[in-house]
């Protein structure tokens, strides 16, 4: 099947190696435009450019769909579909119609729960007993077209979002390729009930606020891992925190209860946080003895807790 396919993280790089490998005709890449990264802020290519780079497909980088030089240069492919995961960039009604079966989108949630930005973070800090990916018709609405394919699997305990990312993205890969094998499919409109929102991530949630339960800061820690990473603040320092289990205990919120080679207990609002691996503004991560070696604590001392 002829198609386009327009993506740019991680996430869509999976779905794109899929499609070619299923031997699907791939005639052009829609992906962000290149942005500087690291700390020579040097340009770099988006995972889904350096995929089709790879394979040889053509590339195309607008900075916005809505010019007619843009949607004259898609319409010119005559793709019977195209294929959107993460790209970044609204489609406008005009590019939604080209092709013959439309633009069909991987989102990762199981709609209509979590249409938007951050479906995977909003999940887990939603405290979600499952996820899945499901494959949707595109139409002018935030992920609110009908559903053409689902699945779903449980969130484990120790799922971050690192590896929500990846299961998500494998189950989408394998997703999409089905559906392209089957197009045209049924689509089931989304229900009216159970419609939520997942915001964008905002840096400014990543603080953590002692005085919650100590189930809610466990996903929150989970939530926030890989980006931005969950913030503690101790003495006006920031302290990321990556690794944390929720445990008995009580005291005044954010003092450490205990501290030894394997963990640091602090109170929360209800029971307490065994912090297992910790970061400190400029450095790595370390497990707990690593870091006390550098960073000493001990019990009764007290994380800030914000007013």
């Amino acid at each position: 099947m002829k198609m386009i396919f327009a993506g740019t993280p991680e996430f869509a790089a999976t779905a794109l190696q899929a499609i070619v490998a299923a031997g699907h005709e791939v005639a052009l890449v829609l992906t962000q435009p290149d942005r500087p990264a690291g700390r020579g802020m040097v340009l770099q290519p988006s995972a889904v450019k350096k995929v089709a780079l790879e394979h040889g497909i053509a590339v195309f980088q607008p900075q916005t769909l809505r010019d007619a030089e843009a949607q004259a240069r898609v319409a010119a492919i005559g793709a019977e579909v195209m294929v959107v995961a993460a790209y970044g960039l609204i489609l406008p009604q005009v590019v939604l119609d080209m092709p013959r079966f439309g633009c069909i989108n991987i989102h990762g949630s199981l709609l209509p729960r979590w249409r938007g930005a951050a479906p995977i973070q909003r999940a887990l800090l939603a405290g979600d007993g499952e996820t899945g990916v499901c494959i949707m018709q595109m139409e002018s609405g935030l992920d609110t077209g009908p559903v053409l394919l689902r699945g779903a699997f449980p969130i484990e305990a120790t799922d971050t979002t690192a590896s929500l990312h990846d299961r998500l993205a494998d189950l989408g890969a394998r997703l999409v390729v089905e559906a392209l094998g089957k197009l045209p499919l049924p689509a089931e409109p989304q229900p009216s009930e159970g419609v939520t929102y997942a915001h964008k991530i905002e840096k400014s949630e990543a603080l953590i606020d002692w005085t919650k339960s100590a189930a809610e800061l466990d996903r929150h820690i989970r939530a926030f891992n890989p980006f931005p990473g969950a913030q503690a603040l101790f003495g006006g320092q920031t302290v990321k925190l990556w690794q944390a289990l929720p445990v008995a205990g009580n005291g005044e919120f954010g003092a450490i209860l205990t501290v030894d080679r394997s963990s640091i207990v602090v109170a929360c609002g209800d029971g307490a946080l065994a912090v297992s691996e910790l970061q400190k503004a400029g450095g790595k991560r370390l497990p707990v003895q690593q870091f006390l070696a550098g960073h000493p604590l001990k019990v009764g001392d007290r994380f800030d807790v914000p007013v």
